[in-house]
């Protein structure tokens, strides 16, 4: 494919890289684009895909002028499942081999250690991409992914907390709770992998200036104290199977409260995954990259701070030049 940026109207063809344990984005987000086999998704390993998949019209299944067309995973067997799932046309023997073929490729894979390893070929290559969250775990890889995007590499990470259907209004416009001072964002499974998911869906409430993390849990249970520049505090208590935290944020003010539940993941991920290819046409991020390199200061600190014993880190201390 020409070495052009932004892609503009063209039609687009991607390809996407999976798949880590427990995450099934490889399945759900090309089913986003490439509409899906009602009978095999639902017999796929992520059942709670298939129901939502199915609750929607068929009407708001695709993305105009985009398609995932090709796939690798680590097992092969999983790529040709999720190929024959979401009417994905080839399955390529290594990532590489998407080289050449694709316009843009999302890296699905959540585990931010191997996102510099799974990433490097293609950003080298100038090729555009997705990489779900978080962007990395550790100050090394924070470092290397801003090198490249200050060298012009395109590339984006995100989470689809950020992207939260009941979330969205309160994010400009929480003036009847009065001033925002306490928020808390329970979540679950592991911090490494569904930390950036807490971190990212009360981040546009408070913008840049977070300043301190401490986590004084342990692998199983974290127990995250946030403070940022507002004065607003954030806790987020994540279990490995607290599963009923997720969706549902606490939102405390001068004057009042809110609480707010929202499990609508479609949604989330169709907006995140449209926004993805309106990036690529148009070469505009959908929020500035200073917001991802403080998000995964955020992860990075959680993960220091429990090794550490519960210290309180700053995030200052956390470089990424």
């Amino acid at each position: 494919m020409a070495k052009v940026w932004p892609l503009g109207n063209r039609e687009l063809s991607i390809g996407i890289l999976g798949m880590t344990e427990g995450n099934g984005h490889p399945y759900s987000w090309s089913a986003i684009f490439n509409d899906y086999d009602r009978d095999l998704m639902g017999k796929s390993p992520f059942p709670t895909i298939s129901a939502y998949l199915n609750r929607q019209p068929k009407s708001t299944i695709g993305i105009s002028g985009a398609h995932i067309t090709h796939i690798w995973c680590d097992r092969k067997e999983d790529a040709i499942d999720i190929a024959q799932c979401s009417n994905i046309g080839n399955v390529v023997e290594k990532p590489e081999d998407m080289i050449g073929k694709v316009d843009a490729v999302i890296c699905a894979t959540d585990i931010g250690s191997e996102h510099v390893r799974r990433c490097r070929p293609f950003i080298e290559a100038d090729i555009p991409m997705f990489i779900d969250k978080p962007l990395a775990d550790n100050e090394s890889d924070l470092k290397q992914f801003v090198k490249w995007h200050d060298s012009g590499k395109h590339f984006i990470s995100s989470s689809s907390q950020r992207y939260v259907k009941s979330l969205e209004p309160y994010y400009s416009d929480h003036y009847e709770i009065g001033k925002l001072m306490y928020i808390c964002q329970p979540m679950c499974k592991k911090w490494e992998t569904y930390g950036i998911h807490a971190l990212e869906g009360i981040y546009p409430f408070l913008g840049k200036g977070f300043l301190t993390i401490v986590n004084s849990g342990t692998y199983e249970r974290n127990m995250i104290h946030i403070t940022h520049g507002s004065g607003c505090d954030v806790q987020i208590p994540l279990c490995s199977g607290m599963y009923g935290g997720f969706g549902t944020t606490l939102l405390v003010g001068s004057v009042g409260n809110r609480t707010i539940a929202d499990n609508d993941s479609y949604y989330s991920f169709k907006k995140q995954m449209d926004l993805f290819v309106r990036y690529l046409r148009s070469g505009q991020e959908p929020f500035p990259f200073d917001e991802t390199i403080e998000l995964t200061k955020l992860v990075i600190g959680g993960i220091m701070s429990r090794e550490q014993g519960g210290r309180k880190v700053e995030l200052n201390e956390i470089k990424e030049r």
